[in-house]
């Protein structure tokens, strides 16, 4: 499968986390970015190995932070609906296509 398409909203989402963890740890941060790098190259190479959730879409869940990337599996590539904080304003990105 080709690269992703993200949502504008997802990419703003990842550019504010990464932002806050520069604001306490350069190494934080570079370790947030290397772990969302990787769970997105994951996604990619195998899309449907995380089981589909909500009206079809699929989390992945990082492991070292406390972040899900929310995304949908369509005929021709991936769109990554959402980086979402796992705890704070569950749903909020629901409505993105």
């Amino acid at each position: 499968m080709k690269e992703p398409s993200l949502h504008p909203d997802a990419i703003l989402e990842a550019a504010a986390a990464r932002l806050w963890y520069v604001e306490r740890s350069e190494d934080a941060a570079r370790k947030f970015m290397d772990e969302l790098d990787g769970a997105i190259a994951s996604i990619i190479e195998a899309p449907e190995r995380w089981p589909a959730a909500l009206n079809g879409r699929r989390r992945y869940v990082m492991r070292r932070f406390p972040f899900i990337i929310w995304y949908h599996v369509r005929e021709t590539d991936v769109r990554v609906l959402a980086i979402a904080h796992a705890r704070r304003r569950p749903g909020y990105w629901m409505d993105r296509v």
